[in-house]
Formats: structure tokens, sequence, C-alpha cells
């Protein structure tokens, strides 16, 4: 740990450069992140005063490969990108943890605040998750202050809630247990936070993305121990950025969009005495299509096709990528976009007709790009965000085209980190 005024006056002479370059990639963005430091610590000292502190990041993610398929213990392809949520942390002997997040009120927890102490659906029951699921895996946890600011866009599909909840988990490693909690681990312990505290059941790729770092191809079908391989692939040196694009559409009354996909899916895999499709052969699927159609319906059939198809394209991604095969990996990307147009069929709800955001930015994206890039559907789906890898020396005109559209700053330019949840400094 170091005095505030002493690190913001070391990161201000550029003593932490390197290290800074090494997470951020180039010197523009790096020039960006000081000044946010600087200001972090600003904030930090305004709080809580001038003390000793260490300052701790996490990045958002994005779902590379396998819509919708790790609720049905399948594969999945994610990346944590290049924003990310930021602490300064202090530790403390006082048996809470203050947290302020910029823009936001200070949030105080007692340390051994259980599930019903907590309201749910609110940022102290994810303190108090992560707090109480690091106890029960016999690691130490103690009082702290922290202040966060993050430029994780909220609502954007890049998971600003599992950044969150990283960073929590990364400043209890850090603060005190040597920071020999896995990175997997403060994965699940976000996980069991946001599942249990907070009330929604979440699967673990989000958690799994922000904590690992880079890109992370994980296999489901053990849920309680996920194989989890890191996969070491430079976007940049390939050519390519990600570009993510909210397209403004409004989720109101789409909860039961969201919760037919899994919902059919397992009626399929029920029809088996199976829970979810993971249990359940290909084969035995498509040998049994007449059954499924009368049981099931036509649209579980097809999402049922597509779960098994897309737990091949994270494969065949995943290899491309291992491989340096970035025409490969970007011709998996578009096929599966396609199936989640066509047979997962999440582009936008039935029940609307009139309003097709998602759809319209990935025919402007195919138009728009032609051999620069491809587009595919973000996340849950229906009406959220779209996700493009894009060539290096279009992606300025894309984002300016995709502003055009959907309003100034709808279009954001990433790169992919190849940290997960870490201490800073």
């Amino acid at each position: 740990m170091k005095n505030v005024k002493l690190l913001s006056q070391e990161i201000l002479e550029g003593h932490h450069d390197e290290r800074l370059l090494d997470i951020y990639v180039t010197p523009e963005r790096v020039e960006r992140e000081k000044k946010r430091l600087v200001s972090a610590i600003a904030e930090f000292t305004a709080l809580y005063g001038e003390q000793e502190a260490e300052i701790y990041s996490a990045p958002g993610r994005s779902e590379i490969g396998g819509n919708h398929t790790d609720h049905q213990r399948g594969e999945v392809l994610a990346a944590s990108i290049s924003d990310d949520a930021i602490a300064v942390v202090a530790r403390t002997d006082a048996p809470q943890v203050r947290v302020l997040s910029k823009g936001y009120d200070m949030i105080t927890v007692p340390l051994g605040a259980a599930k019903e102490d907590v309201e749910e659906g609110t940022t102290k029951a994810l303190i108090a998750g992560v707090l109480a699921g690091t106890k029960d895996r016999d690691y130490a946890i103690g009082g702290f202050d922290a202040y966060v600011t993050s430029d994780v866009l909220s609502g954007s599909g890049l998971s600003s809630s599992a950044a969150f909840e990283t960073i929590i988990g990364a400043s209890l490693s850090g603060l005190y247990n040597d920071e020999k909690i896995t990175a997997i681990e403060i994965a699940q312990i976000g996980q069991y936070a946001e599942n249990v505290f907070f009330g929604k059941p979440c699967g673990l790729m989000d958690q799994m993305a922000c904590s690992v770092g880079s890109l992370c191809h994980i296999d489901f079908a053990d849920p309680a121990e996920p194989v989890v391989e890191k996969v070491e692939f430079d976007l940049e040196k390939a050519g390519y950025c990600l570009c993510i694009t909210d397209t403004k559409g409004s989720h109101a009354d789409l909860t039961p969009d969201y919760a037919a996909v899994p919902a059919e899916m397992k009626s399929v895999a029920a029809l088996y005495d199976k829970e979810v499709l993971g249990q359940v052969p290909e084969e035995s699927v498509l040998n049994d299509v007449a059954r499924i159609r009368e049981n099931c319906g036509d649209r579980a059939f097809l999402r049922a096709v597509h779960f098994y198809e897309e737990n091949k394209r994270v494969q065949a991604e995943t290899a491309a990528l291992k491989a340096g095969d970035i025409e490969a990996f970007l011709r998996a990307v578009a096929a599966s976009g396609k199936s989640s147009y066509e047979y997962l069929q999440n582009v936008y709800t039935c029940k609307d007709s009139v309003h097709q955001n998602v759809a319209v930015a990935l025919m402007l994206s195919e138009m728009n790009l032609g051999e620069n890039g491809v587009a595919r559907v973000h996340g849950g789906g229906f009406a959220g965000t779209i996700q493009a890898f894009v060539k290096k020396e279009a992606a300025e005109e894309y984002q300016m085209k995709m502003d055009a559209v959907f309003g100034e700053g709808s279009c954001n330019v990433l790169g992919i980190r190849k940290y997960g949840g870490i201490r800073v400094m």
C-alpha cells in the first residue's frame, strides 16, 4: 500500500506508465487512464481522508460465442473488454465495508451481513453476497473503504454488475488473502452473490469472463466445476477491434421473451427425462423431430438445434483463435449470428413487429462493413446490443454511421483485455 498523495504523484510523473500500458495497451488510453486514476484518488481522499491505499481493476465482458448456451450446460467463448471498473481501496479495522460508486450514495455493509439483512436487487446485496461467499470458502474477510468508478456501460450487455462483483472479490483477495483466491473462485463467489443475495438466477459466464480475463472458453457440462480454458489471442495485432452498438431498444415487457428461451429448450430436454439439453445427445433430438414438434412446438425444436450447433461453433472459434486464423474465426462468428437470427430467434420479439432495432442494426452493419467485418446479436437479444468485429481502418467510419442512426455514443470501439480482475498498483 502507498499513501494516496504519493500514489497520485507517481501516476502523474509516469512511474506506473509501463504497468498501465500492459493493461490498457495504447499510449493514448494510458494518458486517459492516468487522469481517471488521479481523479478517483482525489475522490477517495475527499471521502475517507489521506491514507494508504491500493488500486484494483475489473473489466466488463462480451459474449463472443455461445448465444444462450450456458443455461443448458453448453459451451461459451467470452472475452474481457478494455473498459473497466476501478476501485481505490484502503484496509480498515472497522467490521464493515464502505463503498461509494461514482454517481451513487455511500453503501455500508457489516462483515457478517446475512441474506435477510439486505434487500434483494441492490448493490448492498451484491457486496454482502461476495463477503459471505468468500468467508464460506474459508478465506479471510475484513473491513475496507472503497471509491469505485466504472466506464463499463450499464445495461449494454457488457456486465457492469459482474465487473463490480469481481472488483470486490479481487479487493478481498489482495487485502486479506495475499491474492490467493483464484480468478475462477472469485467468479464463482460473484455468481453466488448474484444468485443468492441479489436474487438473479444468472449463469457463470459473465463473472468468469470479467474475472479470468482475455478470451475464455468455458464448458458448463458440470456447472459446479466448469472447465475453463484461457485463450491467448491479440485481436489488435490481427488488425481488428470489437465494436458494441446499443440499439436503444426498450427492454420493457421482454421478460417473457427471455424466459421462453431456456424454458423451450428445457421442454425438449424433458421429453428425455432430462433437465437441460446438455444432458441429451444431439442425435436423439435430430432423430425425433416429429415428436418434438408435436409436444414442444416448432420454435422449441429450432432453438434446441441452435444450442447443439452453437456449441460446435464455440469449439470452432476457439480452435481458430488458437491457430491464429482470424478468417476462420470470423466465419464462425457470422454463422453464430445467422443461427441466432433464424433458429434461436432472439433478434426481435414476436409481440412487437414495429420495433426491430437489433434487426436494423444488423442490416446496416452488413451493408456498411462488407468485407471489413461481421456482426451478430449480442447477449440476451431482442432489444439490446449488437457486436461487430471490424477491421481497425474501418472502425471510425463504422462507428460514425451507427451513431448517426442510433444516437451519439451508441457505438463503442473496444479492445480485448488480457487481464481480468487485478491489483493495478
